[in-house]
């Protein structure tokens, strides 16, 4: 394609629409536009939008801005009309909310107590995970951007169960940790500083909203699935611990082939050699996973680490990537 590509960042005054708009100003083939869905205050104005086009989020605005694609990371409410808004304007969307990440409108209720009001356009959405789903993502007019713990957690577990070298009766402990960005801009009781500084805590134990593209991803059961979110101090990443353990005895080169078939060609899966485990500031402000892992044959204990930036594979650099994908363009433009 040679003319560059018009991509508008829908809620870019928080953190994953203004990550996106950063990748985006240095894309070689793409541009941001900004696209005002409500009015700013003057402490939300971006810094960033010296010389980037604004336009009105509206159905005049959209046709204006002549955007070839939308990014929206938005609300779950605001992504329920704007999807079908840009829809129908021919537009494609990539939507970073959880608002169309499941599969059916009782399990949208249920985990996020939303009423669905397109199941159509629900059963329509390809779940955005390349390393997955890439032959849906490519060409696809309406991509649901995964979850960031999700990411991290089904990269990692995917190809153990695929495999079948692990024994689901005795179920998948994940014990993930995430940098405060991925609970929104918006403040709140349990995110401000002083709740946060030298404090470390879980949440939404048992029933994060996170848990069913897990299940549905990596072909669990939620009886099978341990999954507990713990709020981290600092601003960005996401570091996920995962206990199983083998069928057979396994041999760290063993579990490394398991990987290896699964993500030999994957430009963002950094799998780590024997005696290394992945951390923060290895994937920090990257679109990388890392995954490293632990192997005790005669126990068949497997313990595996899954990092990544939360803004990045798992928000913002995640939905540059399908954009990429879905236009046509080298898959890791802008992200490497």
């Amino acid at each position: 394609m040679s003319a560059r590509i018009r991509a508008g960042v829908v809620g870019f005054t928080g953190y994953s629409g203004a990550e996106a708009v950063r990748i985006l100003r240095h894309h070689p083939s793409a541009e941001p536009l900004l696209l005002e869905h409500r009015a700013q205050s003057d402490s939300e104005k971006p810094v960033f939008d010296d010389g980037v086009e604004r336009f009105a989020f509206t159905r005049e605005g959209l046709a204006e801005s002549k955007a070839d694609v939308v990014l929206l990371a938005t609300a779950h409410e605001v992504s329920l009309e704007a999807v079908p808004m840009c829809l129908e304007a021919g537009v494609r969307v990539i939507d970073l909310s959880g608002s169309f990440r499941l599969r059916t409108p009782d399990q949208i209720k249920r985990w996020y107590g939303l009423d669905h009001p397109d199941p159509q356009l629900l059963a329509d959405a390809v779940y955005g995970l390349p390393e997955f789903y890439r032959d849906k993502v490519r060409g696809a007019r309406f991509v649901s951007n995964p979850g960031c713990y999700p990411t991290a957690a089904n990269l990692a577990i995917r190809p153990l169960v695929a495999a079948g070298v692990i024994n689901r009766e005795a179920g998948v402990v994940c014990d993930a940790k995430s940098g405060v960005s991925g609970a929104g801009k918006q403040p709140t009781a349990k995110t401000h500083f002083c709740q946060v500084t030298e404090n470390f805590s879980a949440y939404n134990v048992m029933f994060h909203r996170h848990v069913p593209e897990i299940l549905q991803n990596s072909d669990l059961e939620e009886s099978e699935l341990f999954f507990t979110a713990q709020l981290l101090p600092l601003h960005r990443g996401i570091l996920e611990t995962i206990y199983v353990r083998t069928l057979e005895k396994m041999s760290h080169a063993d579990v490394a082939e398991v990987y290896r078939k699964a993500y030999a060609d994957e430009p963002f899966v950094r799998i780590y050699p024997e005696g290394r485990l992945p951390d923060l500031r290895a994937v920090q402000e990257t679109n990388f996973c890392d995954i490293g892992f632990k192997v005790d044959p005669e126990t068949r204990r497997l313990t595996v680490v899954a990092a990544e930036d939360n803004l990045g594979k798992g928000a913002a650099g995640q939905a540059i990537q399908n954009m990429n994908l879905m236009l046509g363009l080298p898959e890791t433009d802008g992200l490497l």
